[in-house]
Parts: structure tokens; C-alpha cells; sequence
């Protein structure tokens, strides 16, 4: 038989959201035929998790000239939004006061802006026979075969094609089914909710588990609720995201030293050079951001030894000193932590505890403290971030692919592994030739595998090597 005539595309994409519509992008710009289709069961393609947001309080955490889904165009946002808020689009964003290349868009917005570049993309498609079509279904079932990829579709639909990629983007905590649950998710308030906050009572204690980024927009979705009550966050090393400013350039001391390799080395020369920008009166946050563009070099040539110290002693400042917060969300912070309605404590979260009445208790160990304790309040909201476990994630796709062995977990169990082109590892480690993945997934290959310049990057690399 003709494998050919089996074919329903050239190209499946599993997962919409802007991993999938990026790549989808980056295809139909290139010279040639093709058919692509975008599995997602989201009734619209490039929102996914992170941009299907509807609150304009909830935010990029980076401003628009470090959030281009273009990879040869930095302005590409900028450009796009200049014409957006002159057509009458976002009259809020007067409110920050800054240039548009500094704006935090809402994530709404930016949904939009992906959008948009996938239709111009597809335009340019056309001229060429190429289409990108939306199937909405979730994929439960993958099977790879020697000229084709078969997925098995929620509705019971299959499809066939010559390759297939993983852009399946993050699986958040709080919206994630584990496979070794606590129950807390089925206890939690979802961190973006705002119309289920509003059933609260306003002056009523609400706690937090986990104090990153999603915790700063759990307590922006609270605000924009109503509640006025007291937050109590508890993580476990009680860290808060600093708030993201616009420093100014600094020498990019990595590109310059390429004999700097472990964490430990780098972490003395970044100290060094933060102490240096400080004694000049320069922000320290200048030498940070030089060190976003080596992290994927320097975590992929790390051994696993390397990588487990980073992860355990280095990780959560990591995480609270580059994943910063936006400024307006940052401010609000500050504030109800200066009232004292907002309160961070260190500890450990350990499981639920029977509730009475229309309260949620919790289970807790402090830090420094050998016996846990129960605390309790009128609501609970997992905030713990993302989860990048793939063996801990109770979602069909995830779990047929460990057990068919057609993807294994990545370096210390961060997404799956995969070779630098993105071709997927099975569980020999094997690369596939019709199997690949980017962006989230790969967070394990490369750290920081999720910001939109990242992704945006592998949707170019990728899409050529599938042209190819």
C-alpha cells in the first residue's frame, strides 16, 4: 500500500497553544507544500494555559520588547502592540506610564498577538498550497510506525502523518490530575478564577501554597474578587519573586569566559558582577539578565551531578531573582504585605486535614520545626507551579507514551528527553525519526525551556529540520 494515500497531513502538531501555533507559524513560512494540523481541544489555537487569561490584571512577567514571538524580529511585539493600543485596543496600558517597547501586556492580549501572526503566517501559506487546520480533541494515544505517526483522537477519530511533535506546553499544579494526588487540586480554589473568589466571604483568610508567579497572580485574581481579608502564603523556602525592572546593558561576562561551566562557578561570577554593578550604582538585576541567554549551554554541557546541586541549592533564588514579577502585580504584593495582610511563611506543605464546617485545613511543617502542624482558613489555592514530572501527570498522552516506552523521562525527571534537534529519546534512548518535541517539554534538555524567545527559537530550528 501507498503509505502516502493513509496520510491526513505532512505534519501533526500535538497541543495549540503558543508552542504549537509558533511552529505551525514557522511552516507555513517556509518555501513548499504542506498540510498541518493542530490538535488542541481549546476552541482557539496560540492561548493555550498561559494566554486563555481573561483578567487584565494577569500579566506577562516580561515587558513586550523581551517577549517577541518572532526569533528575528525583537521589536516584533513592540511593532504589533504600537498598532494595537493606536487602533484603540488596551486604553488601560496608559496606566504604566512607559514606553510600549515596557509594557506588561495583559495575557489575553498577547493571545491575540499569536493569533494574529498565525493568520499573516497562514496567508503566506496559501500562496504556496500550504494549510494549518484546527482539529479540537485532546490526543489519548500515540503509536509510531516506520513511514508514519498515528494518533488517536478523544472523539475516537485517528489521524496519520509523516511526523509528529510533542507541544504539549505546561502542565500547571493546580489544573494538573497527578497520579499521586494529595486531593489538594479537588480542595484548592484555581489561582485564576477570580468569579469563584468572588463567592468569598471578603474578609475571610485564604492560604496559598507555593509563593512564585502564580502566587502573585492568585493574589491579583483575590483583589480583582473583592476579598480583602488576610493571605497566608507558605512555601518552602518562604522566597518572593522580585519585581522585574528595566535595567541597563551590562558586559556579557559569560560570552567572554567560556571557562565558567558549574553552578558554583557561576554563581561566584555572577555575585561578583552584581557587586560591582551595585558599587557603580547600576541595578543588579543588569548582570542577571546577561546570564539568560547561556543557561541552555550551560545546563545542557552540565553533568547530572551539576544539574542536582543547581536544582537543590540554587534553584528557589534562581526561580524568585529571574522569574520576576510584573511591576503592577509586584506593587500590589508589596502593598498588602506592608498592611500585614499578607503574610510568607516558610513551610513545608504536607497534606489535607478533615475540615469542619465551611473551612479547609492543611497540614504543614515549618522550616526549622521537627513536628508539623494544622492550620486552617476559608479557602485554600494550590499556587505551587508548574509541573514538569511527566510521571506524575494523569493525563492520557503522557501515560501511553512512558508506557509504550516512546519517551523517557529528561535529565532529573524535568519533561522528556529528547536529542538537540528535538527528535524524541525512547525508553533505550533511542532518537526517533518521526517523533519530536519543543518547548516545555524539553525543560529537562535546556532549564529554561518556557519563555516565549526560547520557544520561539525552537519553532524555527524545528520547523526547518522537518522541511528538511
Amino acid at each position: 500500500m501507498d503509505h502516502a494515500l493513509t496520510h491526513d497531513a505532512d505534519i501533526l502538531i500535538v497541543g495549540g497553544g503558543l508552542s504549537g501555533t509558533m511552529l505551525a507559524a514557522q511552516l507555513m513560512r517556509l518555501p513548499g507544500k504542506r498540510k498541518v494540523l493542530v490538535i488542541e481541544p481549546r476552541a482557539e489555537l496560540g492561548r493555550g494555559e498561559a494566554y486563555s487569561a481573561v483578567e487584565l490584571g494577569h500579566t506577562l512577567n516580561g515587558n513586550a520588547a523581551r517577549m517577541s514571538v518572532d526569533p528575528d524580529n525583537a521589536d516584533d511585539l513592540t511593532q504589533w502592540l504600537t498598532d494595537y493600543i493606536a487602533g484603540g485596543g488596551w486604553p488601560e496600558s496608559d496606566q504604566q506610564h512607559v514606553p510600549i517597547s515596557e509594557l506588561f501586556p495583559p495575557r489575553g492580549i498577547f493571545g491575540l498577538y499569536a493569533q494574529q501572526r498565525l493568520a499573516e503566517a497562514q496567508a503566506v501559506g496559501a500562496l504556496n498550497g500550504s494549510t494549518v487546520e484546527h482539529v479540537r480533541a485532546e490526543v489519548v494515544d500515540l503509536q509510531t510506525g516506520t513511514e508514519n505517526v498515528r494518533l488517536t483522537l478523544s472523539d475516537g477519530q485517528c489521524l496519520q502523518a509523516a511526523f509528529a511533535v510533542l507541544a504539549t506546553g505546561m502542565f500547571p499544579a493546580a489544573r494538573t490530575p497527578q497520579t499521586q494526588s494529595s486531593g489538594l487540586n479537588a480542595a484548592a480554589l484555581d489561582p485564576w478564577d477570580v468569579a469563584a473568589m468572588r463567592q468569598l466571604d471578603p474578609q475571610s483568610t485564604v492560604m496559598i501554597i507555593g509563593s512564585g508567579l502564580t502566587m502573585v497572580d492568585a493574589v491579583v485574581s483575590l483583589d480583582q474578587a473583592g476579598h480583602r481579608g488576610p493571605i497566608e502564603v507558605f512555601s518552602r523556602h518562604g522566597l518572593l519573586p522580585h519585581v522585574r525592572r528595566q535595567p541597563p546593558a551590562w558586559v556579557d561576562f559569560l560570552a567572554q569566559d567560556q571557562s565558567i561551566r558549574t553552578p558554583r562557578q557561576l554563581m561566584r561570577e555572577l555575585r561578583r558582577h552584581c557587586r560591582d554593578a551595585i558599587a557603580l550604582g547600576i541595578d543588579w538585576q543588569a548582570p542577571l539578565d546577561t546570564v539568560r541567554a547561556h543557561i541552555g549551554r550551560l545546563w545542557h554541557q552540565a553533568t547530572d551531578v551539576q544539574r542536582r546541586q543547581f536544582v537543590r541549592h540554587v534553584r528557589p533564588w534562581w526561580e524568585s531573582h529571574h522569574h520576576r514579577s510584573p511591576p503592577l502585580s509586584a506593587e500590589l504584593v508589596e502593598r498588602l504585605y506592608k498592611e500585614g495582610r499578607l503574610r510568607i511563611h516558610a513551610a513545608s506543605f504536607k497534606g489535607l486535614e478533615r475540615s469542619t464546617g465551611d473551612s479547609v485545613s492543611i497540614r504543614l511543617r515549618r522550616r526549622g520545626e521537627a513536628h508539623s502542624c494544622v492550620v486552617s482558613g476559608a479557602a485554600l489555592i494550590n499556587s505551587s507551579g508548574i509541573e514538569y514530572d511527566w510521571r506524575r501527570v494523569a493525563r492520557p498522552l503522557p501515560r501511553q507514551l512512558l508506557a509504550r516506552g516512546l519517551v523517557r523521562p529528561g535529565p532529573l525527571a524535568l519533561g522528556i528527553a529528547a536529542e538537540v534537534d528535538g527528535a524524541v529519546l525512547n525508553a533505550e534512548g533511542q532518537p526517533a525519526s518521526r517523533l519530536f518535541a519543543m518547548g516545555p517539554p524539553l525543560r529537562g534538555m535546556w532549564w529554561e525551556s518556557t519563555a516565549v524567545t526560547d520557544v520561539a527559537s525552537q519553532a524555527k530550528a524545528l520547523a526547518g529540520r522537518l522541511v528538511r
